[in-house]
C-alpha cells in the first residue's frame, strides 16, 4: 500500500477545507509555528497550505525536499517564491475565483450605500437625532455605469447592475469584444471616454504598474460632476489625496473605498467625510468566500499530488471553467500521446513540431503543449516531470519546442494536433483529435492512419503485409493470456511495411513481446504503457 502524503497547514483556513484533504492526506494544522520550527518541519510534507503571512522563499524551498506543491487560500502570492517553486517542479496555486461574488456584492454595496448615503444615516440615526432632509441621495437608474476592468468581477458587477436599469459601459484593453456583448457592455476604447460618460464608476482592475495611480488629478477633472467612484479592487489605483480634493471641491459626490493606499489605515482624511463610505478590505470576508476558498485550494492540492491538471496553477498557463471544459480532453490525450516516443525509440529527441489545425488553433493551446512534453519525458524521468517544470526540463536537455497554429482544416479533419519529433536520424509524426463523444483519439503514427482510443496497455507492432501475419499474432497473445481489447491496421500499399495498433487488457512481458518479434514477417514489436 502507498504510503499517505502529508499536508501540513500553516495559517487560518475554513474547515471544508481541511476536511477534503484529510479523505486523502495525513493533515497537520500548525498555526502557530515560529519560521525556524516551519524549517525544521517543512521536509517532511509533500504539500503546504499558506495564505498570507508565510514566507515561502528561497530558504524554505531548500528545506522542503519533498514538496510538490504549495496552495495559497486566497488570490495574492506575492509572499510565495514563484521562480524558485517552477525550478523544482513545486506547483503553486491560489484561489483567484473563491470570492470574486463576495467582492462583486460588497462592490454594489458601496455604490448603493453612497447613493443613498446609508452608513451616515444609520449614524446620524443611531446618535439620537432626526433630520431627512441632509440625506438626499440620488437613483442609479437610468443612470450610467463605467466598469475599469472587465474581468470576472467586473462582468459580474455588469450584468448584476443591468438589472437595476443602468447604462453599462466598460474599458478594458486586454479583453475581446465578444466578452464585452455577452456581458452586455458598451466597449470604450480609452479611459478617458469612459470617465467623460460615467454616472459612476467602479474599479475592477489588478494592481500593476500600469493601474497604479490610474485615477489621479487628471483623471478627477475629465469626470462628470457629481461623479460616484467606487474601489474595492486595490489601495493605489485611486490617488487618495486627489480624490480627497475631488471630493472637497464636490466634483465627487461621493466614493465608497474597501481598499487603501495603506493597509491598516489609520487617521486617513477621506474618513472624515460623511459622503465617503469605507470598510476594512473586507471584500472577501464571507461564510461563503471563505468555504470557497478552502475547498477549491483543497481540490487543487489533491490534484497536484495526484498529477492531474492544477486549474488555478500560477506557474502554468491558467484555464477558466470554460476553457477547462474545452481543452481538459486535448490535455489529457496529449499526455498520453506524448508516452509514446520514448517507448518506441531510444534516441533522444531534439526539436519538437506541435501543429494544431482548425478551431482548436483559435483557442489558448499552451496547456496542451505542455502536456504533450510532461507525457514526453515521463517515460524516461518519471516522477520527477510535471505540468510545472516540463518545459524547463525540455529545455536543460536540449529539446526545442515550437508551437504552429493554422484555422484551416487538415486532411479532412476538422479539428487535429500533429506532431513532428525529429532526433538525430529521422523525424517521428503522430497525430490526434477528439470524436464526436469528445474522446480522445489516435489518428496517425508514422505515417500510417490508424483510429484508436489510447488506453493503458497498447502493443505496436511493424510487419510486413502479406496474409496470415494477424491470425498468427492473436495466437502467440491468447497462448500467453494476453487479452486484445481491440486492434487496428494502418498500410500505405498492399505488400508492403504495414502498422498495427492493439489495446490490450494487461502489461506485456518481455517473453510476450520476444514471441510476437519471432513471427515470420514481424519487424519489431514494442509494448507501451500509457
Amino acid at each position: 500500500m502507498d504510503e499517505r502524503k502529508r499536508a501540513l497547514i500553516a495559517e487560518n483556513v475554513d474547515d471544508e477545507c481541511i476536511k477534503l484533504l484529510k479523505t486523502e492526506l495525513d493533515v497537520d494544522v500548525e498555526l502557530k509555528m515560529s519560521r525556524e520550527e516551519l524549517l525544521d518541519k517543512i521536509g517532511n510534507y509533500d504539500a503546504l497550505i499558506v495564505r498570507s503571512a508565510t514566507k515561502v522563499d528561497e530558504e524554505l524551498f531548500s528545506r522542503a525536499k519533498k514538496l510538490k506543491v504549495v496552495g495559497r487560500a486566497g488570490k495574492g502570492i506575492d509572499n510565495i517564491d514563484i521562480d524558485q517553486a517552477t525550478q523544482r517542479g513545486v506547483v503553486v496555486a491560489n484561489t483567484p475565483e473563491g470570492n470574486i461574488m463576495s467582492a462583486c456584492e460588497l462592490a454594489i454595496g458601496l455604490l448603493l450605500a453612497q447613493a443613498r448615503n446609508i452608513t451616515y444615516a444609520d449614524s446620524f440615526l443611531k446618535s439620537g437625532k432626526w433630520d431627512r432632509k441632509r440625506f438626499k441621495g440620488v437613483e442609479v437608474y437610468n443612470k450610467t455605469l463605467g466598469i475599469i476592468g472587465l474581468g470576472k468581477i467586473g462582468s459580474l458587477v455588469a450584468e448584476r447592475m443591468a438589472s437595476f436599469g443602468m447604462k453599462i459601459i466598460a474599458y478594458d484593453p486586454y479583453i475581446s469584444d465578444e466578452r464585452f456583448q455577452r456581458f452586455g457592455a458598451e466597449k470604450k476604447e480609452t479611459l478617458d471616454e469612459l470617465l467623460a460618460e460615467a454616472d459612476f464608476i467602479t474599479i475592477h482592475t489588478p494592481k500593476t504598474k500600469e493601474t497604479t495611480n490610474m485615477i489621479g488629478k487628471r483623471e478627477i477633472e475629465k469626470m462628470k460632476k457629481g461623479v460616484r467612484i467606487v474601489n474595492a479592487a486595490r489601495g493605489g489605483i485611486i490617488n487618495e489625496r486627489d480624490l480627497l480634493e475631488g471630493l472637497k471641491s464636490g466634483k465627487v459626490a461621493g466614493a465608497g473605498l474597501d481598499v487603501h493606499e495603506e493597509e491598516p489605515s489609520y487617521n486617513n482624511p477621506l474618513f472624515e467625510l460623511n459622503n465617503v463610505v469605507v470598510t476594512p478590505h473586507i471584500g472577501a470576508s464571507t461564510v461563503e468566500a471563505q468555504q470557497n476558498v478552502g475547498v477549491t485550494i483543497a481540490k487543487q492540492v489533491l490534484n497536484a499530488l495526484k498529477g492531474e491538471i492544477v486549474q488555478n496553477a500560477v506557474n502554468l498557463p491558467t484555464l477558466n471553467r470554460e476553457e477547462l471544459k474545452t481543452l481538459k480532453p486535448y490535455i489529457e490525450l496529449m499526455e498520453k500521446l506524448g508516452k509514446i516516443y520514448y517507448q518506441l525509440y531510444n534516441d533522444p529527441a531534439e526539436l519538437v513540431d506541435i501543429h494544431y489545425y482548425g478551431d482548436i488553433a483559435s483557442e489558448d493551446i499552451e496547456m496542451i503543449t505542455v502536456a504533450f512534453i510532461k507525457g514526453l519525458l515521463d517515460p524516461i524521468i518519471k516522477e520527477h516531470v510535471n505540468y510545472v517544470n516540463a518545459k524547463l526540463l525540455a529545455g536543460q536537455r536540449g529539446i526545442i519546442i515550437n508551437e504552429n497554429k493554422n484555422p484551416d482544416s487538415y486532411n479532412g479533419y476538422t479539428d487535429l494536433i500533429k506532431v513532428k519529433i525529429k532526433n538525430k536520424k529521422e523525424t517521428f509524426t503522430l497525430a490526434g483529435n477528439l470524436s464526436s463523444k469528445k474522446e480522445g483519439k489516435l489518428v496517425e503514427l508514422m505515417g500510417y492512419e490508424v483510429d484508436v482510443n489510447p488506453s493503458q496497455h497498447m502493443l505496436f507492432i511493424q510487419n510486413m503485409d502479406v496474409p496470415g501475419v494477424i491470425g498468427n499474432i492473436g495466437t502467440v497473445l491468447g497462448k500467453e493470456g494476453v487479452n486484445i481489447a481491440t486492434m487496428q491496421v494502418g498500410r500505405d500499399k498492399r505488400g508492403e511495411k504495414a502498422l498495427m495498433v492493439l489495446n490490450v487488457d494487461d502489461d506485456i512481458s518481455r517473453k510476450t513481446l520476444t514471441n510476437v518479434t519471432q513471427i515470420d514477417n514481424i519487424l519489431w514489436a514494442r509494448a507501451v504503457k500509457l
